[in-house]
């Protein structure tokens, strides 16, 4: 029986367990990558580990999120990142280099290699061909030091592609369909490989778009085939060097099957609040617009820019429409400044951002107060663009571009002919602006640079015997990271503080949260299903640690977050019987008696609700490396006890 690619590259990969499906397995990690947002919480913990280098074939720190400096905050951080990257081995995008994701794919990313990130957009990675999976920032930590990251051994679901695509209708739209059909629950543990003749009409930068936002199906990673297409995308910049033919076996088995016909696809938009909430462009109407953005690590290639300037050659933005683009790297910047398709973009109105996430993080472009907002990004979260009551559409660039010219909702297969787009034989290629690491010989004589905002991370302790709680919260379905620690200007640059950004721990909840409970010293959240969704944001466990929570009980967790909740000693408990969530309110006054001993040998769970006198069943799932960094009270102390 033939192998999936995703398994061949696990089998590759594999160090520690057995390729059986929902088992937890290790597997060795070629290249990490950060961000600026997630960074300085990783390379803290990774220096709480005590190892000197990296022990990666190549690990990147990237700074692309927080690039709006108001304050010293974020220029402190952008300094502690340079130099700890410097003395440990790890090469350094600076500040205007571009967007991680779409830098990695361009300059860094190889076929057949194992990437994890400190984003949850890393698995782009798989456009190439990667095996590239996001991940909280302490796993990343871990495997810069050489150690394993654990998953469970994924289900593979094969995304047959037939046909072509028609005009005006690009891979955003195929990512859009597959969120459609699947939900964003619909990749939990699993990965999303993609197969069939149609592949073969889309770029690297088409593929790299749909795996990017194959995040938004809560899949372990989404991957295409390394075949032709990746070596001229590869020869392009350079790196023919790097190229290795691979995919799936003829005779691979999948879990399951979707079948997508390219020539039968229409131009598609996720309406708000959730990128599953799909709707064609011709069914939501000619409703007026009044801000366009494009960009962010899911249409901010050379590809996406040319065909922008296409289609606003000659022409004006509507007046009552603020359109913003942002190119998705340094590359892309020069490219489209040489070859006049900036021109075409200014000339047109569009107000041209720097090369890095910007509005897609909420720092900076907030719209108007229930302002339409069409975005090329790939989540639209209630208030994370910085403006709660806005409605954000997320679209391809083909219709933000031609909406933008109408100032109403348009199908981009009304601007007529569109024209052949090619590959450039060759990129601009201009390394610049990434910093090598110091040698082993000049890294102890490095100094790490620490501003006064970058505080110590919690830790914390063993598992308690016995947990007794109040619900300080209690929340519904789909609860995202966005919800728990919001993004944006004002948040962001507390990323290395985490008693300072604590207080805005679930504000888009409740706004009292962090100081109840503070107040309460001790805290039970109560969840729904998919509790933790959207980005891999380890600071959505780091504050609830800080701020006392003890376990999440909810009906099901996303993936990354229920391992950012592990590798924080945070109990991550379901529900057995659903129904029983209806019965908890905030409020209650739970208990978990004798939790460790169950954690450590087995047996039932049993919470008790001493406010309402009724008790219900929960489960915990844990490997057996799972206990014990729960019986240490997170990955940290795991690590350090020499496990």
């Amino acid at each position: 029986m033939g192998l999936t690619l995703t398994e061949k590259i696990i089998k590759a990969h594999i160090v520690d367990g057995e390729m059986v499906k929902g088992t937890e397995i290790g597997l060795k990690i070629d290249q990490t990558l950060t961000q600026d947002a997630t960074g300085t919480m990783a390379y803290l913990q990774f220096e709480a580990m005590g190892v000197d280098r990296v022990k990666t074939e190549r690990s990147v720190a990237y700074i692309d999120h927080n690039t709006l400096q108001s304050g010293f905050e974020n220029a402190d951080d952008h300094r502690f990142i340079g130099s700890v990257a410097k003395k440990h081995g790890i090469w350094f995008s600076r500040p205007g280099n571009g967007i991680c994701h779409q830098v990695h794919l361009e300059r860094f990313g190889k076929p057949g290699k194992t990437l994890i990130g400190s984003d949850s957009h890393t698995p782009t990675g798989g456009g190439i061909g990667m095996l590239a999976m996001g991940a909280g920032g302490l796993d990343v930590a871990v495997a810069m030091g050489g150690g394993a990251y654990y998953i469970t051994m994924p289900k593979v679901v094969k995304i047959n592609l037939t046909g072509k695509l028609n005009d005006w209708v690009s891979a955003k739209d195929v990512i859009l369909e597959v969120l459609r059909r699947l939900s964003v629950k619909g990749g939990v543990g699993k990965v999303m490989e993609y197969t069939g003749e149609g592949v073969k009409s889309l770029s690297v930068p088409e593929r790299a778009t749909i795996t990017n936002m194959g995040a938004e199906l809560g899949a372990t990673t989404s991957i295409f085939p390394s075949d032709e297409t990746t070596l001229q995308f590869l020869k392009a910049q350079g790196r023919e060097e790097d190229y290795v033919p691979m995919s799936a076996d003829p005779d691979a088995v999948y879990d399951e099957e979707v079948d997508i016909n390219l020539s039968e696809l229409v131009p598609l938009a996720a309406c708000p609040h959730s990128p599953d909430n799909v709707k064609s462009v011709e069914e939501i109407g000619k409703i007026k617009i009044d801000q366009v953005c494009i960009g962010s690590c899911t249409n901010s290639s050379l590809q996406d820019m040319r065909k922008v300037a296409h289609i606003l050659k000659g022409k004006t933005v509507h007046p009552d429409v603020s359109l913003a683009i942002a190119p998705g790297s340094k590359q892309v910047f020069n490219q489209i400044a040489e070859d006049g398709t900036l021109s075409i973009l200014i000339a047109a109105g569009a107000r041209i951002l720097e090369s890095a996430c910007g509005p897609c993080i909420g720092m900076g472009q907030s719209p108007n107060s229930k302002g339409v907002s069409l975005r090329t990004f790939n989540r639209n979260f209630l208030g994370r663009s910085g403006t709660k009551d806005a409605e954000i559409y997320l679209v391809s660039p083909e219709t933000a571009a031609v909406s933008a010219l109408t100032g109403v909702f348009t199908d981009p297969r009304t601007a007529g002919d569109m024209p052949a787009y090619v590959m450039p034989e060759k990129f601009i290629i201009n390394d610049n602006m990434v910093v090598p690491p110091a040698s082993v010989e000049e890294a102890p004589s490095v100094e790490v640079l620490r501003g006064p905002n970058i505080k110590p991370f919690p830790v914390n302790k063993p598992l308690a015997e016995s947990i007794e709680s109040g619900v300080t919260l209690k929340v519904g379905d789909n609860i995202t990271t966005d919800h728990i620690m919001p993004a944006g200007a004002k948040i962001l640059p507390l990323r290395s503080n985490i008693p300072a950004i604590s207080e805005y721990c679930f504000t888009v909840c409740d706004e009292t949260f962090p100081k109840r409970a503070k107040e309460a010293g001790t805290s039970i959240i109560v969840g729904g299903v998919n509790y933790g969704q959207g980005s891999s944001r380890e600071h959505a466990a780091l504050a609830p640690l800080y701020l006392g929570v003890k376990a999440i009980i909810c009906k099901s967790f996303a993936r990354i977050h229920r391992q950012n909740l592990i590798n924080n000693g945070i109990l991550p408990l379901e529900f057995v019987n659903e129904a029983d969530y209806d019965k908890v309110e905030q409020g209650d006054r739970l208990v978990i008696a004798n939790i460790r001993s169950i954690v450590e040998n087995g047996g039932q769970i049993i919470v008790e609700d001493k406010t309402k006198g009724f008790s219900f069943e929960v489960k915990c799932e844990l490997s057996e490396r799972g206990k014990g960094m729960m019986l240490a009270g997170g990955l940290l102390n795991y690590t350090k006890n020499g496990k």
